[in-house]
């Protein structure tokens, strides 16, 4: 039987811990697409899932001959959404991990990091843009929508910023500290 969920996340782990969640309760999530996971039964605990954003989109001839070597492993290709891919292993064939050592895992973090880094600066500049117009314009007696608008933007990215890029940055600072110690 089919399920569909939509839910949203921002953070890439919380959602990948939530899939695999899903997947412990018996419900296999076989395709998504922007918010909508769609999930069919299955033996509880048959999956594990693992999320990736890749460097390219899915279907660039390097996110191929990737995606390939994966499913040589066992690996199989759930969905893809942009340049993120949504994998799954059985559960019974061992442990499933994208990343064998810190280097990969590092290159993950800062892929994700520079995407939310981008989105966070467009949101704080927008925003900021947009509430000076607004308050320019209401200081020359004009009523401005700008504001209305700048202000939600600008708590937006704030919240990009302290919920998911610092955070971020401080993962990869951790990660670089360990790889300096391993050398």
């Amino acid at each position: 039987m089919k399920h569909i969920v939509r839910r949203a996340f921002l953070d890439y782990e919380k959602e990948e811990k939530w899939l695999n969640e899903m997947a412990a309760k018996g419900l296999a999530m076989t395709d998504y697409s922007w918010c909508r996971y769609v999930f069919e039964d299955t033996t509880p605990g048959e999956y594990t899932y693992r999320l990736e954003l890749l460097e390219n989109v899915a279907v660039h001839p390097e996110s191929r001959k990737y995606i390939g070597f994966l499913e040589e492993t066992g690996v199989e290709q759930v969905a893809a959404y942009m340049r993120w891919v949504y994998f799954r292993k059985k559960t019974k064939d061992g442990p499933f991990n994208l990343y064998s050592d810190i280097d990969s895992k590092l290159g993950h973090y800062q892929r994700v990091y520079q995407l939310w880094l981008v989105l966070t600066i467009a949101e704080l500049l927008i925003g900021f843009s947009n509430t000076m117009l607004g308050i320019n314009q209401n200081l020359s007696g004009e009523t401005s929508f700008n504001v209305w608008m700048g202000v939600p933007l600008l708590a937006l990215g704030l919240v990009l910023l302290f919920g998911l890029v610092l955070p971020l940055q401080r993962k990869i600072k951790r990660l670089k500290a360990e790889k300096e110690i391993m050398e």
